[in-house]
């Protein structure tokens, strides 16, 4: 099945992206459709990650040479993070194990300003790793509430999201800024507002947003936002910021002697040194694709007195998000022709702006489990089947018992004759008793 459409322009040409990444030159070449459970990397990264163990291997704060580069490695990744979510002071980006990690870190010493009554805000949108952390706290007295969302479009209830919130009560919401599972954007700015009105700081889990779009968390004015490195092309390496003023103010769980300035008071154990240079490389290579593709707009930036780092990645994730737009049409438009399948969150092509180009479907004629068998097999295609962590929305969507749903995620290498190849596989896919 081939969708034809001359409408359709790319903003850039994959080609020069593609090539960057070894697992997309291997032949056969997979199809890389899983990409919501960790993107691939680019030669960028690897080089990064190899050249700090050739060349800064040790550990921080040493008067000796490899330290002192460890030092620059670290101070140059918090800078690029900042540089890709717009924060105001490197200072404020602190580096752990993984997003859940971070979270559930974070959470216990929230959980110690909580006084019985206080309440938490948590969606059914949300992947656990921010609902969990949270409704944990339940254990010292915190109230837990859920904001629901429409059934029918995946898109989170703001009113009922509203309806929940207390004022002078709630102490914190967890908000995603995108489904791990359906793809929707909610109005995390809308969120943010109406929290802080009510007295609620607010923490996003950005890890599905950040590979997709551009990230202002200054903006957003969100207090915390977390997200994984390993989902924007880089290492397995988590990334939390927060406004200075938390983290300064709530208290870390860590040895004695370890540094009690931000953001080292908030980093437990030896980070992940070589993770954290290709956590830098990633950056870079978004960077690369504004570079590349949209130098106007990198220097429309600078002139408006935006650094050139933060400039080409104001240029390259719109971009990135505008052509993925074109890949959502594409996929959501093939599989609408499939008559039993059922996709869930926003079909739409008008509210194609509203969500990240990740879709989850079901359909009769396999399980799941099965469907994602049958797609590695006949075409060498990855695709996720399950919750994906996301098991307050399947059981909301009646998915859960039933082995969840079938997961198509794109990223900005993924290719439109991909997509056809996906959706030739679907429709050729005999259907039960034929």
């Amino acid at each position: 099945m081939v969708l034809d459409d001359p409408a359709a322009k790319t903003i850039f040409d994959t080609a020069p992206l593609r090539a960057q990444f070894p697992a997309l030159r291997v032949k056969p070449t997979p199809i890389f459709f899983d990409n919501p459970g960790g993107t691939q990397v680019p030669m960028g990264v690897i080089e990064a990650v190899g050249a700090y163990y050739a060349r800064s291997n040790a550990n921080v704060g040493g008067a000796f040479a490899t330290s002192q580069r460890t030092d620059h490695v670290i101070a140059d990744a918090r800078q690029a993070m900042a540089d890709l979510i717009g924060a105001p002071d490197p200072a404020t980006i602190v580096f752990g194990a993984s997003m859940t990690a971070l979270t559930f870190h974070l959470a216990r010493s929230f959980g110690e300003t909580l006084r019985p009554g206080d309440e938490i805000v948590v969606t059914n949108l949300d992947h656990d790793a921010n609902v969990t952390p949270w409704t944990d706290l339940a254990a010292q007295g915190a109230v837990l509430r859920s904001a629901d969302i429409h059934p029918a479009d995946g898109t989170l209830d703001l009113e009922r999201f509203q309806a929940a919130l207390t004022p002078g009560r709630t102490r914190l919401v967890a908000i995603t800024h995108a489904s791990n599972a359906i793809g929707t954007i909610p109005d995390v700015a809308a969120v943010t507002r109406l929290a802080h009105e009510a007295g609620a700081l607010v923490f996003v889990d950005a890890v599905q947003y950040v590979p997709h779009g551009p990230v202002n968390v200054a903006a957003l004015d969100c207090d915390f936002l977390a997200c994984s490195a390993y989902k924007f092309f880089g290492p397995h390496v988590g990334v939390l910021y927060g406004k200075r003023a938390h983290l300064e103010h709530l208290t870390p769980h860590k040895v004695r002697p370890a540094k009690d300035t931000i953001p080292h008071r908030w980093e437990t154990g030896t980070l992940n040194h070589e993770g954290i240079a290709g956590v830098a490389a990633a950056v870079r290579y978004l960077a690369s694709v504004g570079e590349l593709w949209a130098a106007p707009l990198v220097q429309s930036h600078i002139a408006r007195g935006e650094t050139p780092p933060r400039a080409a990645l104001l240029a390259a994730m719109p971009a990135i998000k505008d052509y993925e737009a074109q890949l959502s049409r594409r996929l959501l438009a093939g599989l609408a022709q499939i008559e039993d399948i059922t996709v869930y969150g926003l079909t739409d092509p008008e509210r194609i702006e509203d969500r990240v180009p990740t879709v989850a479907f079901t359909w009769p004629r396999l399980s799941p489990r099965a469907t994602c068998g049958y797609l590695a097999e006949k075409a060498g295609i990855c695709a996720w089947s399950g919750n994906y962590y996301a098991l307050r929305l399947m059981e909301r969507l009646n998915l859960q018992e039933s082995g969840g749903a079938v997961r198509i995620g794109c990223a900005h290498y993924n290719t439109s004759e991909e997509i056809d190849t996906l959706l030739s596989v679907l429709g050729e896919t005999p259907r039960l008793g034929s």
